[in-house]
């Protein structure tokens, strides 16, 4: 792949060495026919359907930019239904959110029921190509032609409307197929992920969470909480990180904690969450944090506290909130000292892997993001 970025002419950044014709410029209308899904609602979904099914919804939560496995199956008359065929590329016609509803997908293949409020484009293009392009360089153009307030609407005449540059046929199919092994190599790494989280959650199950609890949480640790607030760092520089709600949020010069402590939000959506915090950081005030007391080995109560049930000590009507004194009264199985050192160190090596995982995936994802932003005009 070669760099064209000091090249002239209607080319992207990057190029496979064997393409050297510029892109035309075309209306999506003048390459595509459309036409509209149908029916399928979320109560005819069944686990024994026979036909399998694409809703809208869908589009946003579990398919990426090509459909090859289909989640859903229906039991819907298929006289009713409209049937994919493989290169149908489909995006929703309704939405929540203008940036949601620009979310294209190529089905792979033929008999797939399509349910309604989605676009269905056909073209004798690569469809696949043509839903990495809209999903990128497109995507905020798409949003611009969605209408609504409360439900945002995409109309086919609107697509139609798109100016697109496009290569010959067997370059689409080249730089189609190299990002779909990104994207294949993507969903091994979320597999070996989920995979491993499944592991250390049944471990973690088997060895804490289901034995006798025989000591009080706060017998175990100390609590303690943070006044700072997100707007005091997010301009700071430094080394130490600064952990919210998702977090490393930012870097401060001057840490508030100095030990390791469980961390766990107390405060709004992610309230229950807990994440570790090692040698010197901080927290903002949505935190508790917690640090181990006398023949407490604070590791083994990070993994008590990663499934643990907080949804019991959960109060509020709006924002909801967890207090210490409340779930410090919980009983957890505390085993000795060599016990819970045995069971720890079992549970990070896993721990550890998943982190390293999940780097992994975060260098895929950065250089897909790139690609798309660099092989399309």
């Amino acid at each position: 792949m070669i760099n064209k970025k000091l090249k002239v002419g209607n080319v992207p950044n990057l190029r496979f060495p064997e393409f050297t014709e510029e892109w035309e410029t075309k209306k999506l209308g003048d390459i595509a026919t459309f036409s509209k899904g149908k029916g399928i609602s979320k109560s005819d979904i069944e686990d024994n359907g026979i036909i399998e099914c694409i809703r809208y919804g869908e589009l946003y939560t579990h398919y990426r930019e090509v459909i090859n496995e289909i989640k859903s199956k229906t039991n819907v008359n298929t006289s009713t239904l409209v049937l994919s065929e493989m290169n149908d590329v489909i995006i929703p016609a309704s939405g929540e959110t203008t940036i949601d509803i620009a979310t294209a997908s190529c089905v792979m293949k033929s008999g797939i029921a399509l349910g309604g409020d989605l676009n269905i484009i056909k073209t004798k293009n690569n469809g696949i190509f043509l839903s990495y392009y809209l999903n990128s360089k497109k995507k905020m153009e798409i949003a611009n032609l969605a209408q609504g307030i409360s439900v945002v609407h995409l109309y086919s005449s609107q697509l139609a409307s798109l100016s697109l540059s496009l290569p010959k046929l067997n370059e689409q199919n080249r730089i189609s197929s190299f990002l779909a092994l990104i994207d294949e190599r993507i969903q091994t790494q979320n597999k070996i992920i989920g995979q491993l989280e499944t592991l250390i959650k049944g471990l973690c199950q088997k060895l804490i969470l289901k034995q006798v609890p025989n000591k009080k949480l706060s017998d175990c640790v100390s609590c303690y909480s943070s006044s700072l607030t997100e707007s005091n760092v997010i301009d700071k520089n430094g080394v130490y990180p600064v952990y919210g709600a998702t977090g490393v949020i930012a870097f401060t010069e001057n840490p508030q904690i100095n030990e390791d402590a469980v961390l766990i939000i107390k405060d709004g959506s992610g309230v229950g969450k807990v994440q570790f915090g090692a040698d010197k950081f901080s927290v903002i005030g949505t935190l508790n944090y917690l640090t181990a007391k006398s023949e407490i080995n604070l590791r083994y109560i990070f993994f008590c506290l990663k499934f643990f049930n907080f949804e019991k000590y959960k109060v509020g009507s709006g924002i909801p909130h967890i207090y210490f004194k409340d779930y410090g009264e919980s009983t957890i199985f505390c085993p000795s000292s060599e016990e819970q050192d045995k069971i720890e160190k079992l549970l990070s090596t896993i721990d550890e892997k998943i982190n390293i995982e999940k780097k992994s995936l975060q260098k895929y994802e950065i250089q897909k993001k790139y690609l798309l932003q660099n092989l399309f005009i």
